[in-house]
């Protein structure tokens, strides 16, 4: 058996080999502070039984999310399948027969820089998008925005942001299903929110983790949703220059998307905890998320964060620094690592499929959000 990760998101460390068995450690972030990500081909004789042993599992950024989680595999790199995968306290081991000779394995359904370009190529080639860099990350990637619709001073500014911790890769697998349906002119949908809002979207605010293979941080080691108050030029260029923009444009709603290791639900956390909180900001969260719960099965509005005590509110964060400093109506939104428990499906967990169908909904979901913002419910 031959193992690598050496390709854009790959992350593995080979200990050993015998045979059909491997022990692997999961390389950590620039930092040293997290890792849990994995991501990397395995080649051999297909029909052989092999265990592949991630025994650093224990000491990952979260062992709670081990338990009842399964690793995805691909033979094609559009498929992709769980595959029996266990913890025992100690080791994370996946075992697999395989059926073809190459086989890739990763923690979700990588979405490499790579497909990144296509996904930014895409929407450009349509006529019908703005592009902006904003900036440059530490290793020099392109801070890349997409502008939809016209700028217009009655028009509310919706900034839509995903991938802060670049392992959570369904962010970007969710911001596909969101743009495909924004770009869709044979949709009425977009087209009434369009006449109301300008969309600025930034799919990917950590290339550089991306492309590195990280969980949580930038190249420089920076937990990019933790340095909001005070971005640094040169430690979190990416947050520095997408607030900098967000000062030009000012918002209204903000959706920032993400992935969670622990919870196997679809959620929504808040901004509870800001020292100015308006009821009115809480009341259009919630019309939001009453009104993706009518559209979209695998949200649920039961199982989540607890909110943050008055006055707690940590202000690194974007969604209560946006809702505080902006008076906007912030939203993080949270996916699962894991099967989703609201909606389970055993062959694949939760998926890219499903995830784009999400951020297909969410779009329908602000339509309420943006009629009560403007006085026309």
């Amino acid at each position: 058996m031959w193992i690598s990760s050496a390709f854009d998101s790959g992350n593995i460390l080979v200990d050993r080999i015998d045979g059909e068995t491997a022990d692997l450690r999961i390389r950590a972030d620039a930092g040293d502070k997290f890792f849990q990500w994995f991501h990397f081909t395995a080649a051999g004789t297909p029909g052989r039984t092999r265990t592949l042993r991630l025994t650093n599992a224990d000491q990952a950024s979260f062992p709670r999310g081990w338990d009842g989680y399964q690793a995805v595999a691909s033979y094609d790199l559009q498929t992709w399948f769980r595959v029996p995968t266990e913890f025992d306290g100690g080791t994370l081991a996946i075992t697999h027969i395989p059926e073809a000779p190459l086989v890739t394995y990763a923690y979700f359904a990588p979405y490499p820089m790579s497909r990144h370009r296509e996904l930014i190529a895409r929407c450009t080639a349509t006529g019908r998008v703005g592009y902006e860099v904003l900036g440059e990350t530490v290793d020099g990637q392109p801070m890349e925005m997409l502008q939809i619709g016209t700028w217009d001073a009655q028009k509310l500014p919706v900034w839509v942001i995903g991938r802060q911790h670049p392992g959570e890769s369904m962010a970007e697998w969710w911001m596909e299903g969101f743009l495909e349906r924004l770009l869709d002119t044979d949709d009425p949908s977009p087209a009434y929110l369009l006449e109301r809002c300008v969309f600025y979207v930034v799919p990917n605010m950590n290339p550089d983790g991306t492309r590195r293979g990280h969980l949580r941080t930038n190249a420089a080691g920076v937990n990019l949703n933790r340095v909001w108050q005070e971005p640094d030029r040169e430690t979190s260029p990416e947050v520095y220059h997408v607030r900098r923009r967000m000062y030009q444009t000012s918002c209204s709603v903000l959706l920032d998307v993400h992935g969670e290791e622990v919870l196997p639900h679809n959620f929504i956390a808040g901004f509870e905890g800001i020292p100015n909180l308006r009821s009115e900001q809480i009341q259009m969260v919630e019309l939001f998320k009453q009104r993706l719960l009518e559209l979209n099965p695998d949200f649920q509005t039961s199982q989540g964060y607890p909110p943050a005590k008055p006055g707690h509110a940590n202000l690194g964060i974007a969604t209560p620094f946006m809702a505080e400093s902006f008076g906007a109506v912030a939203m993080t939104l949270e996916m699962p690592f894991k099967d989703s428990l609201d909606s389970p499906h055993p062959a694949e967990g939760w998926s890219p499929a499903r995830s784009r169908m999400l951020g297909r909904s969410c779009l329908n979901a602000l339509r309420p959000v943006v009629d009560r913002m403007r006085g026309e419910d």
